[in-house]
């Protein structure tokens, strides 16, 4: 994609709103989409056609595992509503590539896409409302929003395809745990093919993922912390567990809503961008594009890891856990609000 991104002219310029200063091939999302429908779809094909009759069952016995539930019939219908969500959100990620569409009509796109799979493929957050058309629409918002999370992260080399990463291998593990295998499954084909395409996106990056990109990585980030059920597989009996999606996107969602604060107190539209971003911050206070994202994976691994035990704690073991993400959010505030070191030198 990189080569022939070039050889069309598909390529991101420097403008005025962005922190990048040379030409950089785009095309990266449509590798990312490619990746995971090729290996989506091959992966079904290999459990439907190269394991051997009886091999699920006896896996099932040694392990309380069995794989061939990625294959029940419910399963295949969700995914079918889940693949044809990501494609209608790669084809709007790409098109914005090129025209550089409106927000808001991104937004009633995204919302519609998003309201489309909570109902139809029923992946909604398990709440205590037993309302589907509730839980949809709350399930439609927190996907809205992850998408432009993670929209708003791609903004800096390296950053939304890292942080991506490692939000997927958390809720990998979250799956495991508890024997999801259907999760699982994605979970594992997702973080593979972000880290292929993350050799040639870390700083220095050779190739931008685009919106093309970072929809389709916003929306399956969204669909793994739904469909990753805590709440009923928690083992302390109580609510908190449900919460677990807002510790492991901590990071992100502290990028989005501290970016978007201050846009609207500048007097700014919210929706265009600029080089305010959390990432940027920190860069303006003397750090590299390296120390920049290495800076925002281990914050978010730190938020991470007290979520997957999220689940096995009691309420004060999760009141200390959620502490330790408002303090780890806080040590970030201190530092990119402290002056850089050129400045202390001055």
């Amino acid at each position: 994609m990189k080569k022939l991104a070039i050889r069309t002219g598909f390529a991101a310029h420097p403008v005025e709103d962005r922190y990048h200063r040379t030409v950089i091939p785009l095309g990266g999302g449509i590798a990312i989409f490619a990746t995971l429908v090729l290996f989506i779809l091959g992966g079904i094909a290999a459990i439907k056609l190269i394991f051997v009759p009886g091999y699920f069952s006896q896996l099932a016995e040694r392990t309380n595992i069995d794989p061939a539930d990625f294959l029940k019939r419910q399963n295949l219908a969700q995914l079918a509503v889940m693949l044809a969500a990501v494609l209608v959100l790669f084809l709007l990620g790409l098109w914005d590539d090129k025209k550089h569409l409106g927000p808001f009509f991104k937004l009633a796109v995204q919302f519609a896409v998003a309201l489309a799979v909570a109902y139809l493929a029923e992946v909604r957050v398990e709440l205590f409302i037993k309302s589907p058309l509730i839980t949809s629409l709350l399930s439609a918002v927190w996907i809205v929003l992850i998408i432009n999370a993670f929209n708003f992260l791609d903004n800096m080399d390296g950053a939304a395809a890292g942080i991506a990463v490692i939000a997927s291998s958390i809720l990998f593990t979250a799956a495991a745990i508890s024997g999801q295998v259907f999760v699982g499954g994605l979970a594992i084909v997702f973080t593979g093919t972000l880290l292929g395409f993350l050799v040639f996106n870390f700083p220095p990056a050779k190739i931008f993922m685009g919106d093309a990109g970072s929809l389709v990585v916003g929306f399956f980030v969204a669909l793994l912390t739904l469909r990753t059920t805590y709440y009923y597989e928690a083992q302390s009996g109580q609510w908190y567990p449900v919460l677990m999606p807002l510790i492991v996107m901590a990071v992100p969602l502290y990028d989005f809503i501290s970016v978007t604060l201050l846009r609207i107190s500048q007097g700014k539209s919210p929706f265009i961008g600029d080089t305010q971003h959390f990432s940027h911050r920190l860069r303006k206070r003397g750090l590299t594009d390296t120390q920049t994202v290495l800076t925002l994976y281990l914050a978010t691994l730190c938020t991470g890891l007290g979520a997957i035990v999220l689940y096995r704690v009691n309420l004060a073991g999760a009141i200390l856990i959620f502490m330790q993400t408002i303090m780890v959010l806080s040590i970030i505030a201190i530092l990119e609000t402290t002056a850089g070191n050129d400045k202390k030198a001055e």
